[in-house]
């Protein structure tokens, strides 16, 4: 009975869902998808064949060999292109998309994110808005990305963690919203990253800076930090650190 075309909104919607999800819940009874499909007036079923179809065109997936469901692909390849090409803009727009169908505005929807832009006006506020609520994308991706685990200690408190940049946000305009530029951390070894006192390799294993083995006597050194030295992160389940960007770290960050 549902026969009418997808939308070119309905798909940035789910695209956002997609992003959002760990790969392993992209079924009609997961309760983000029931609810996206109530929002847009689709069946769970539907909704969830779209994210598959999403699934077909990662080349993450594509390089694991999963194949997705590859019937919807001429319908949701020119969005994943656009998200590649202009995720700053697609995204901000698919959460405008997301409160327009729920009644809201984006001040109204992210009213605590937006805390102190009330007086900003013009291009000024628009930018700062932007920033923050993708910034809250992004962070929303990098954690399902982790299970909602710290990449090096498991640790899975919401409030401790962190979603880490590989290449410095301030310096990699063009990379701050890549999702293989991101890393879920706690918030110590986060600082410990973002400082260059540990490292992840190319073959997604910690490394120590030598400036920590000074400190080898402190326990809570020992502890905290020397003990993660060559152990594996957790692997996340859709979008991998890219090779590139952990080899800057190590080469431009990492206090060898």
């Amino acid at each position: 009975m549902e026969r009418r075309n997808w939308s070119r909104e309905e798909l940035i919607v789910a695209l956002n869902l997609y992003l959002k999800l760990p790969f392993g819940k992209m079924h009609k009874g997961t309760k983000e998808i029931i609810e996206l499909s109530n929002i847009i007036g689709r069946t769970p079923s539907s909704v969830s064949m779209r994210l598959g179809n999403f699934a077909s065109v990662d080349p993450y997936h594509q390089q694991r060999g999963i194949k997705g469901l590859t019937g919807g692909l001429k319908q949701v390849e020119p969005i994943w292109n656009e998200f590649v090409n202009n995720k700053e803009e697609l995204l901000f727009e698919s959460e405008n998309i997301l409160a327009n169908l729920q009644h809201k505005t984006i001040e109204t929807k992210f009213e605590d994110l937006l805390i102190g832009t009330e007086n900003l006006k013009g291009e000024t506020k628009l930018r700062e808005v932007k920033t923050r609520v993708n910034q809250n994308i992004f962070r929303q991706i990098t954690l399902a990305n982790y299970s909602g685990k710290c990449a090096i200690t498991g640790i899975d408190i919401p409030e401790f963690l962190i979603a880490s940049h590989i290449l410095p946000w301030s310096k990699h305009e063009e990379e701050r919203l890549n999702p293989q530029n991101g890393l879920c951390l706690n918030t110590l070894h986060d600082k410990a990253f973002d400082k260059g006192f540990i490292t992840i390799t190319t073959d997604f294993k910690v490394k120590v800076s030598k400036v920590l083995h000074d400190y080898k006597k402190d326990n809570s050194i020992s502890e905290l930090l020397l003990k993660y030295e060559n152990q594996p992160i957790i692997q996340p389940k859709k979008f991998l650190p890219s090779i590139e960007f952990l080899d800057y770290h190590h080469n431009s960050i990492f206090q060898k």
